[in-house]
């Protein structure tokens, strides 16, 4: 359709104007008409989705061959109601998978909060039960006893925890199993169900289902840390059992070593004791010779002194020999008591 007879030079911005209206009226018809053919090729796919290939083959070439028609305000009015319920139908669900998936996340934060804190709480108890509890303030060594206390307390933990689980899980299987029994009822009786009611039971199904796939998780993981907290209380149990029996037998060595050395002190003491004796009664021999010097002796007295006078020498050097012979003795006990003691403090 002509918008201009003719072309006047003078009137050039006023037709650049209505070209510029005109080119958006029609652009605007034409979003209008795409808009329109999206809607009604989205009601055709839907409403021809069970057809076969070859009746709508032969309904296109038939199509061809007639003269197009234009569909009525009924029509048009009918297939808009169609696609708005269509819409609103997927909007539903499209609603419902969100909000899910919303609950599905928020559970999941939840859990993991809760995980978190747990995990902070046990490294807390675990810093101040044993790090710090159970060291042992001579050694600087943690004590085994402690640390097994404490497994066997988490352990026990574990297993409330476990059975707490477990009632929560056949809790939740009753209440679906009562869900499940109530729709078959509905099902049965012929109750009409609206599509929302539908989706609800639905969504609480799924609910219960994941929860109870969670459930069976997790008692499954406290199942496997579990089994690995008895290992270590086992492994922990024959260490410290081995180290319970080397201090004992450390402790009736040191015994032992402790009683040679008392023995060997006092035979030392005793040899020591012997030999003063004896320096003091060869002093006092000696002094009685001195006395004597004036008077000759008899020869016989000579000899019988000379007798005695070796006597007491090779005794002195074989009570001097006793007290080498104690001596070593008393300090390979002493080194042999001080690398036990050390052992044993050490274990």
């Amino acid at each position: 359709m002509p918008f201009f007879d003719e072309y006047d030079t003078n009137d050039y911005e006023e037709q650049q104007e209505a070209l510029e209206t005109a080119m958006e009226e029609i652009q605007r018809d034409v979003d209008a008409l795409q808009l329109e053919n999206q809607l009604f090729e989205r009601y055709l796919s839907r409403n021809t989705t069970g057809m076969a290939t070859t009746e709508l083959d032969d309904k296109k070439k038939r199509r061809r061959n007639k003269v197009p028609t234009t569909l009525t305000i009924e029509q048009k009015l009918d297939i808009v109601s169609t696609e708005l319920e269509e819409v609103t139908k997927d909007r539903a669900e499209s609603k419902v998978a969100s909000e899910k998936l919303i609950d599905t996340l928020r559970a999941v934060l939840e859990e993991t909060d809760i995980r978190i804190a747990e995990l902070k709480k046990e490294a807390y108890e675990f810093k101040r039960d044993i790090v710090v509890g159970a060291e042992n303030m001579r050694t600087g060594k943690t004590m085994a006893e402690k640390v097994v206390r404490y497994m066997e307390d988490k352990l026990r933990q574990r297993e409330a925890m476990i059975e707490k689980l477990r009632l929560k899980n056949a809790t939740l299987k009753t209440a679906k199993q009562k869900v499940e029994a109530q729709l078959r009822q509905k099902e049965e009786m012929g109750d009409v169900l609206h599509y929302i009611d539908f989706h609800q039971l639905q969504i609480e199904n799924k609910q219960y289902v994941q929860r109870i796939d969670e459930r069976n998780e997790e008692l499954l993981k406290l199942k496997l840390t579990t089994v690995s907290t008895v290992q270590a209380l086992n492994t922990l149990k024959n260490k410290l059992q081995s180290l319970l029996t080397e201090s004992s037998w450390l402790t009736k060595e040191i015994k032992s070593r402790t009683d040679q050395l008392k023995k060997l002190e006092e035979d030392a003491a005793s040899v020591q004791a012997e030999l003063q004796s004896e320096a003091r009664l060869k002093k006092k021999l000696a002094h009685e010779d001195s006395d004597q010097g004036s008077g000759m002796p008899q020869i016989l007295d000579y000899v019988k002194q000379k007798k005695d006078m070796y006597e007491m020498e090779a005794t002195l050097r074989n009570w001097e020999r006793k007290v080498e012979i104690a001596e070593m003795a008393a300090k390979k006990a002493k080194a042999t008591m001080k690398r036990s003691m050390s052992a044993g403090k050490q274990g």
